[in-house]
């Protein structure tokens, strides 16, 4: 073997081994650079990720069966409370919130004095009922306090009757020196305020959240009521009812259904619930799950009316209802707590 063969040999022997370092490192980068991961752990990341997809899917069939849902046979139940509400006798037509943006109404009730009408209110309980009069209401005061009006007389509506309520709303219109606004009432001392709504229930507290309220809208709202509903929710004694009903009948904006115990009370009864629900705040959020907006304003004075003169907290006139063949309360198939409990301030 001469030394140019050798000399070839050696040559292709360092070539060779170059080839090979490269090709180690080249295995180590792309080894590096690509991790495969053990079986096990693919198989657990697949396992989880479908068991998230289960879960998602779970929920949102739940959510799907939720806002779907709506009680059986709600049209005609609705019909027949609306046959029995057609003559608008209850107390809450005539002495409603809404009713006490006026001083006396419209028509003859307007042609008599304060005086006539106490005292047919000692023969009659309810004048305005009984005379068919029509009380549509008449504006003797600015917009501004006929708006303070309303949110007065819906705090005091709190856990007492319409006719107490009305009474309390006409006395401090009319006893109080220049009538019911929010710098007059300031200047009333709480003495005088809680003779003049007594005995609307309550009525300790609500002397204190009356004078409140009455600071907060001359220092922060001009004299006059909040235009939000977020607003008159942050009002002491002013609770997600009241500012509801207000926001309607003050303002004209339809925020959302107005849920007082009579709502709370016949909605279980009828079964406009998925579930039993505790306190009117969660009645409010599920009829409004599934009831058209445009039966929101409707709602509430329908059921109110209703639950005063048949639908009765104790002592239901279920063989006067039209509803009695397909109530579920009528039937057994509700059972609910007994209002026979020790009341507290509802706002």
């Amino acid at each position: 073997m001469n030394l140019r063969s050798n000399s070839n040999i050696l040559e292709n022997v360092k070539l060779l081994g170059k080839s090979e370092l490269n090709s180690k490192k080249i295995t180590q980068n792309v080894a590096t650079e690509v991790h495969v991961p053990p079986a096990k752990k693919i198989r657990k990341k697949i396992v989880v990720q479908a068991a998230d997809e289960n879960a998602r899917a779970s929920t949102s069939k739940e959510e799907v069966q939720v806002s779907s849902w709506k009680p059986g046979n709600w049209p005609k139940t609705l019909q027949n409370i609306r046959e029995m509400r057609k003559n608008r006798d209850a107390p809450v037509d005539v002495m409603g919130c809404e009713k006490h943006g006026d001083f006396i109404g419209s028509g003859l009730v307007k042609l008599m004095s304060k005086e006539c009408i106490d005292i047919l209110r000692t023969i009659i309980p309810y004048p305005y009922i009984v005379l068919k009069l029509d009380r549509q209401p008449v504006y003797d005061v600015s917009d501004l306090d006929r708006r303070f009006h309303i949110l007065v007389s819906l705090m005091l509506s709190s856990q007492t009757r319409d006719q107490v309520t009305d009474a309390a709303m006409r006395k401090l219109k009319t006893d109080i020196p220049g009538g019911l606004t929010v710098e007059n009432l300031l200047k009333l001392d709480d003495g005088v305020l809680g003779k003049l709504i007594y005995p609307v229930g309550f009525w300790k507290k609500k002397v204190l959240y009356l004078k409140r309220v009455a600071e907060i809208l001359r220092d922060q709202y001009d004299g006059d009521i909040p235009q939000d509903l977020a607003g008159l929710c942050m009002l002491p004694g002013v609770g997600p009812k009241m500012a509801h009903l207000c926001m309607d009948i003050a303002w004209g904006s339809l925020t959302g259904i107005g849920v007082d115990t009579h709502v709370h009370r016949i909605a279980n009864r009828l079964g406009w619930t998925p579930k039993v629900t505790k306190v009117p705040e969660e009645t409010r959020k599920a009829l409004e799950e599934w009831m058209p907006r445009d039966l929101w304003r409707e709602i509430n004075w329908l059921l109110v009316g209703f639950g005063q003169q048949i639908c009765l907290p104790i002592g239901p006139k279920c063989g006067s209802c039209l509803n009695a063949t397909i109530c579920p309360y009528a039937k057994g198939e509700v059972k609910l707590e007994s209002p026979r409990k020790k009341k507290k301030l509802v706002e």
